[in-house]
């Protein structure tokens, strides 16, 4: 069975336009839903459309940005359509995994995905390792110099101050007053 799935956000996108495509191209079912490619928000019509798929079956779009937000999105939405057996299609593309040439189009673009992934995880490292080099530790400021925090420890120790006293004296909260005791006693 061939299922189609139209996305279209504005005025200017008619719904029938793709509809008319998948139609033509012989969808049995089409799933239709009204959002913007790039925002987060639940596209029902997709997920129906996607649970109702099954081994053997086609699922189609009038064009590749119909179905994912990014390349990251919509390699990850073909991948799960490939380990469930579902062929895929997008008719303006001209993708097609049906065919040995649309499997080996798939295979390149989740490729250079994977690629471009490892070469961020590879430059962020580099950064860091330089940045430690440098004398630079990531992650957040501490709130309290060294002396702040041995006055912290004093005030705590003598027991004439509530942590809620020492709270405001700092300007910091419960858990932070916390932190610096757990620190203290590990040391």
């Amino acid at each position: 069975m061939k299922i189609g799935y139209a996305r279209f956000s504005s005025a200017d996108q008619e719904e029938s336009s793709q509809k008319y495509m998948l139609e033509r191209n012989g969808c049995e079912l089409i799933f239709t839903d009204i959002s913007s490619g790039g925002t987060r928000e639940d596209r029902t019509e997709l997920d129906k459309a996607l649970s109702k798929a099954q081994e053997g079956d086609v699922f189609v779009v009038w064009r590749l940005d119909r179905l994912g937000r990014s390349l990251k999105h919509l390699i990850k939405i073909i991948e799960q359509l490939e380990e469930r057996k579902i062929h895929f299609v997008s008719l303006t593309e001209g993708f097609d995994t049906t065919a040995p040439a649309g499997k080996m189009l798939f295979y390149v673009i989740r490729a250079m995905g994977d690629y471009e992934r490892n070469m961020i995880r590879e430059r962020t490292k580099a950064g860091l390792q330089a940045a430690r080099a440098r004398g630079r530790h990531g992650g957040r400021k501490e709130k309290l110099t060294s002396k702040q925090v041995q006055t912290l420890l004093e005030m705590y120790g003598t027991e004439n101050y509530s942590v809620a006293e020492i709270c405001r004296k700092f300007g910091i909260s419960r858990p932070t007053v916390y932190r610096y005791l757990r620190q203290k006693s590990n040391n």
